[in-house]
């Protein structure tokens, strides 16, 4: 079987099997192994799940159940790892092209909770070191004297576990240009809210990102590079005791404070998140359960009122 996909060096070796530049068509029909989080065994399989991502060896991670569907084409997918219990930390898709993150994607739940504290090394955001450094703008960091804060994506609160993952989290790669006020207000007040969320034995599956894919969705490129998304969403899927849930959270990017805001104003639907980016968010769930919580949304589940 021909596959069009080939290895792009990695600046560290060890994580090289973990970083894959996709052509288009690269995901074919494979004999896939569930090595990802423990749901996926007893959840998906091929007979009941027609959109899932396809695991291969040098994407063992793709079936875990924050995963959108990939885009493919020239996109880099990565997941960065911890030496600890844990392992995966998060995972992202890089468009090689615009060079930009697309989303990142990880876990919550209370194992994740610590005091590790908030990395303060030199450079305070440092270059991913399992980037390529083509396909970074010139390793410059463009957000310095812009207007724009370095917004995690995956934020350094949900990754307080250990020193090794919070400094994950301050990679270039996990970073989108936000207004302060969004960042620091609204954005903030949401990455609470997930935090509130994931208790006892519940978690929550995340993906989060900017509009990088049309060009109406963006606001502009910082010095004719660096996009900087009009929209910023959270795709939130709960498990619990009562089975699976899901919503999102879609805001604009705007230097406004909206601190303190009613976040229900904010929710939408998975599917309506769909339409609004292109992505396939949760492909990973069977069919029947992805279609029932991607087309319903009940904001007393979730302890929101209008």
């Amino acid at each position: 079987m021909h596959f069009n996909a080939f290895l792009v060096k990695s600046h560290s070796n060890s994580n090289m099997k973990h970083l894959r530049l996709l052509l288009l068509g690269a995901v074919a029909a494979m004999t896939v192994t569930a090595c990802g989080d423990d749901d996926y065994g007893k959840l998906n399989d091929e007979s009941g799940n027609s959109n899932r991502n396809i695991v291969t060896n040098d994407l063992p991670y793709v079936d875990r159940l924050e995963f959108p569907k990939l885009k493919g084409g020239k996109n880099l997918v990565v997941t960065h790892k911890t030496s600890d219990k844990f392992g995966v930390n998060y995972s992202y898709e890089w468009d090689t092209e615009k060079m930009s993150q697309r989303w990142s994607c990880y876990q919550m739940y209370n194992g994740y909770q610590g005091n590790a504290g908030r990395y303060s090394g030199n450079p305070q955001y440092p270059f991913d070191p399992d980037m390529p450094s083509m396909y970074y703008f010139n390793n410059t960091d463009y957000y310095y004297g812009s207007g724009f804060d370095h917004g995690h994506i995956c934020p350094s609160a949900d990754r307080q576990y250990s020193k090794e993952a919070n400094k994950q989290t301050f990679y270039m790669t996990n970073m989108q240009p936000q207004y302060p006020q969004f960042n620091q207000k609204l954005w903030s007040d949401m990455e609470g809210q997930l935090r509130k969320w994931t208790k006892g034995t519940d978690t929550l599956y995340v993906c989060k990102g900017g509009t990088i894919d049309d060009e109406k969705n963006i606001i502009k490129r910082i010095q004719g590079k660096l996009i900087v998304p009009k929209y910023f969403y959270m795709a939130i899927l709960l498990n619990n005791s009562q089975g699976y849930r899901a919503m999102a959270f879609w805001a604009e990017n705007e230097n406004v404070n909206r601190s303190g805001n009613n976040l229900a104003k904010y929710v939408i639907s998975i599917d309506e998140l769909e339409k609004r980016t292109g992505i396939d968010f949760f492909c990973n769930l069977p069919d029947d359960i992805e279609d029932k919580v991607e087309s319903s949304l009940a904001l007393n589940v979730w302890g929101l009122k209008e």
